[in-house]
């Protein structure tokens, strides 16, 4: 999953002040008791302005099986906020002069294509054309195994290049891997040891590190995908996202990691600034966040059944962080209600009906659907009373009846509309419309 950015645009148009002492502290614990009630969110969530904790919630199961509830101190893999983190120890390499942004991958991997024209700005910033390694279709049969560096590596060549650096912008998780052992190269030490040097001990976050096995007994959450009920995830193998996405950290450690990025604790003023210059809404380890008039900072995580994110607006110092180990909700709906709450502005408490449907009706969906408007096809199947879909060479996610014909899967804000007598199929995302007809 990690292997997948989910990058959102916060939208609209903020007319109100910032008054973080009136948060309506009970209205946001309604609005997550409604998503607990529902069973659409396991996880937990803090709010922070001027450097203050204001608001924290957990809700759901770290460990759904033995029932250990998730509180604050919950530890979840945050997946690709990692990069963050990488980025801040590659600048800080650069402020010591261990390192240059203009520096060519040729000096550590010459035999990466492209690597006498790829810098670490590229890589940082996610230009330098490097194929993603977890895009490669035999990903999900690798991912939960032990990697050596020699063996990342390897497959990192293998994919070759996408484009030629420094002419266009492609998220890659494979520039952050290369970061990683880059960095431990230069120091002659261990990413864990750096991380603990340079971050997690000037800023005391006790919660953060890189992870490994999952541990229950040490309150760390196991991941979930939601098919009739919470189904455990497999876990990924931490030595393969390395620091694309192997930490485990809370949403209260990562807020202090942001705002003592941003409030001047790690690294110099004009080395964040470089940070926060964008090109196509992507910086340094951080991304373009804009909420109404406001611009933030932050990035998105997912790996195995987790998904996380965080926002950083330094104009009006407020920042939010989401980790959960399982939902079937986009992040970016919880994050906006979260703002929407400090900011003062309205947001509504969802009522979550379940539409019910029998199994005799479901299996009328069930088939193979293509479409001439795009080169995939989406296969339906059935489990009961579950139905699944299945896009190509992708993994397949549950689908949630919403009305007669109308199914969705919210996490990804798609809404499929069947005609079973036309044997057609409407799927609607981002925007765009798709027509489906049955194949068999």
């Amino acid at each position: 999953m990690f292997r997948k950015i989910l990058f959102f645009i916060l939208s609209g148009l903020l007319t109100q002040p910032l008054l973080a002492q009136n948060l309506d502290r009970a209205k946001l614990d309604q609005y997550f008791d409604a998503l607990d009630k529902a069973g659409k969110f396991m996880g937990s969530v803090a709010l922070s302005q001027n450097g203050e904790i204001i608001y924290t919630r957990s809700v759901g199961y770290a460990d759904v099986e033995k029932g250990i509830k998730a509180d604050d101190k919950t530890r979840y893999r945050i997946g690709s906020i990692t990069k963050t983190f990488t980025s801040v120890l590659v600048m800080k390499a650069i402020e010591e002069n261990k390192l240059k942004l203009e520096q060519k991958l040729a000096d550590f991997f010459p035999n990466v294509k492209n690597a006498d024209k790829i810098t670490l700005y590229h890589m940082l910033t996610h230009q330098s054309g490097i194929y993603n390694v977890t895009n490669r279709p035999d990903y999900l049969s690798w991912h939960t195994q032990a990697k050596s560096e020699k063996e990342m590596v390897d497959l990192i060549i293998q994919g070759g290049s996408v484009f030629e650096p420094g002419t266009n912008t492609e998220y890659s998780n494979s520039n952050y891997i290369l970061l990683t052992y880059i960095l431990e190269r230069v120091y002659q030490k261990t990413y864990a040891q750096l991380l603990q040097e340079s971050v997690t001990s000037p800023l005391a976050l006790t919660y953060t590190a890189v992870g490994g096995k999952i541990q229950p007994q040490q309150n760390e959450a196991k991941s979930y995908q939601f098919r009739d009920t919470w189904k455990e995830e497999p876990e990924t193998d931490m030595s393969v996202p390395a620091g694309a996405g192997n930490l485990i950290s809370t949403p209260v450690d990562i807020l202090k990691f942001s705002n003592g990025l941003f409030g001047g604790k790690l690294l110099k003023p004009e080395t964040v600034a470089k940070m926060t210059q964008v090109q196509k809404r992507v910086g340094a380890g951080l991304f373009a966040i804009p909420f109404h008039h406001f611009q933030g900072f932050g990035h998105t995580g997912g790996i195995d059944g987790f998904s996380s994110m965080f926002g950083h607006f330094p104009e009006t110092k407020v920042a939010f962080a989401i980790t959960s180990n399982g939902t079937t909700l986009a992040v970016n709906d919880i994050a906006i209600v979260l703002l929407s709450a400090v900011h003062q502005m309205p947001y509504e408490i969802p009522s979550y009906q379940k539409f019910e449907i029998s199994e005799e009706e479901l299996a009328q969906y069930v088939g193979v659907y293509a479409s001439p408007q795009i080169p995939l096809k989406i296969t339906i199947t059935q489990t009961g009373k579950t139905l699944s879909a299945q896009a190509t060479g992708q993994q397949a996610f549950p689908l949630e009846p919403r009305e007669k014909n109308v199914f969705v899967f919210e996490l990804a804000g798609v809404v499929m509309t069947f005609d079973p007598e036309q044997k057609t199929m409407l799927l609607k995302q981002g925007g765009g419309q798709f027509n489906f007809r049955k194949e068999q």
